[in-house]
């Protein structure tokens, strides 16, 4: 029986590699290929045949919904099933992809089992699920880790790397240091404004203070909750600025989590959120919000 072949397309490395090894732990015998946007997908599909095509909303030079539109125009890409695999959840963006033609959604972020699921689903529409089955292994035993995207990306092996809770974590590379007193008194949530947005997780949203921000990664407060974030977990950054409601929809993984006050029970996490993004007009968003001075640099908590 001939494998499974799936077609990846995102501009950001990280989330490929997500997708890849989030699928070949769940199925060994597929086949998956990359590309790192529409037109070179364009490229890969006029030359070979695929099963799937699991593809990103916003890339340079062309983006998802291109892609998509271009494949239901071919007639041997009319039926192939096409997952968009995007932070775009607005009402607009959904119908937009439905009249082109999209199969289904995956959110970002997503987990490994949210991921597998929409294959299955997909696979099966196509009549496909029977190769994929035949490749599939037993289901694996649960490792302990709560983190889907260090599982996929370290192969399940890996620990997961727990914040430190006696001490205030370093800035980040290319940051000023940040004016840290925490305050006695019981600090409130971020829920919008200046220097805040939210982050999304596959476990939940968190309202967060950006404290510094760059074209390669953000400073982030988030108060501490039942479930601590995990190091590599991917996530999605929202941030809403200006009179007009502008609404960046940023993604990326967590590279660093420690705790913000220097004990123990520190109800604040600084988390520094690496940026994966290589569309030209999100980098221009971000340059921006640097150059608005978006960042509460003196942020206290509970002040």
């Amino acid at each position: 029986m001939s494998k499974v072949s799936v077609l990846v397309v995102d501009d950001a490395p990280f989330i490929r590699d997500l997708i890849k090894k989030g699928l070949r732990s769940h199925f060994p015998g597929i086949r998956i290929e990359d590309a790192v946007n529409g037109r070179k997908a364009q490229q890969m599909l006029d030359r070979d045949s695929f099963d799937l095509i699991l593809c990103d909303w916003e890339m340079p030079e062309m983006s998802g919904l291109e892609l998509l539109t271009w494949c239901r125009a071919q007639e041997k890409l009319k039926t192939t099933p096409f997952i968009m695999v995007t932070s775009r959840g607005d009402k607009e963006n959904v119908v937009q992809a439905i009249q082109s033609g999209v199969s289904d959604f995956i959110g970002k972020p997503f987990s490994n089992e949210q991921l597998t699921t929409k294959v299955r689903k997909a696979l099966g529409r196509a009549g496909k699920l029977g190769a994929l089955a035949a490749s599939a292994p037993a289901r694996p035993t649960n490792t302990g880790m709560a983190n889907d995207s260090l599982a996929a990306l370290t192969g399940g092996k890996a620990e997961v790397v727990k914040p430190a809770a006696a001490s205030v974590a370093s800035p980040a590379p290319g940051f000023a240091a940040p004016l840290v007193q925490p305050a006695a008194a019981k600090p409130t949530a971020a829920s919008g404004g200046r220097g805040q947005g939210q982050l999304r997780l596959a476990s939940g949203t968190l309202a967060c203070v950006i404290k510094a921000i760059s074209l390669k990664e953000g400073l982030l407060v988030v108060k501490r909750g039942e479930t601590l974030p995990q190091v590599l977990e991917s996530a999605v950054l929202d941030l809403e600025q200006g009179e007009g409601g502008e609404v960046a929809r940023l993604n990326g993984y967590l590279h660093a989590v420690a705790a913000l006050e220097p004990k123990p029970d520190s109800e604040w996490l600084q988390l520094t959120f690496r940026f994966v993004d290589r569309d030209p007009q999100k980098l221009d968003y971000l340059s921006r919000l640097i150059a608005r001075g978006t960042a509460q640099r003196h942020f206290v908590p509970g002040a």
